[in-house]
């Protein structure tokens, strides 16, 4: 058991860290803090760059933690946040199946986080080596939580999405679409 939880959380935190060096550095093919940045405008969040670097530090740093089995709650929750937004607003209304842009990657990797929290990094982690308790059933349900307030707190800061013109017209962004402030 502990060498499959340790081959999970390499795997699945090498891959977030990964996502998160992409976002914030540009590397292993990702767009870096401009270009991630501008995808993040485009779906309304403004300015696109901070959004970028808030992404970026949640993967890296819930993606690197999850490795190292180091406060795996903490690592679970923002891993968890970052998923929910993803899946709020990449993904949403594109059905489950990542061929068609859905969900399932986002759910996949929150899964897997919530579930590390609830059963623990195992004995091969730096929690187990300092001696810290990092699962259970409360362990998972305050990452859970406190992903919900974090992903909540980004989806209200969130504009409302970009509205498309013609073709051939600018993009244009009202942060007051249908008579509501952002």
């Amino acid at each position: 058991m502990e060498l499959g939880l340790l081959l999970i959380r390499v795997v699945v935190g090498g891959l977030l860290a990964g996502h998160g060096v992409q976002k914030l550095f540009g590397r292993l093919g990702g767009l870096g803090p401009d270009g991630t940045g501008g995808y993040l405008a485009s779906h309304g969040f403004l300015p696109g760059r901070p959004f970028a670097a808030l992404a970026g530090l949640a993967e890296l740093i819930g993606g690197l933690f999850l490795l190292a089995g180091l406060a795996t709650p903490l690592a679970a929750a923002l891993v968890v946040a970052t998923m929910i937004v993803a899946a709020r607003t990449d993904h949403v209304g594109k059905g489950l199946w990542i061929f068609n842009g859905g969900a399932e990657y986002a759910l996949t990797m929150a899964s897997i986080g919530l579930g590390l929290a609830i059963v623990g990094p195992g004995s091969l982690s730096i929690d187990n080596l300092v001696g810290i308790e990092a699962g259970g059933p409360v362990a998972g349900l305050v990452a859970l939580a406190i992903a919900a307030i974090g992903a909540t707190a980004v989806l209200m800061a969130r504009t409302r999405p970009v509205v498309r013109m013609q073709a051939n017209e600018p993009t244009s962004v009202d942060p007051t679409i249908d008579g509501m402030a952002a």
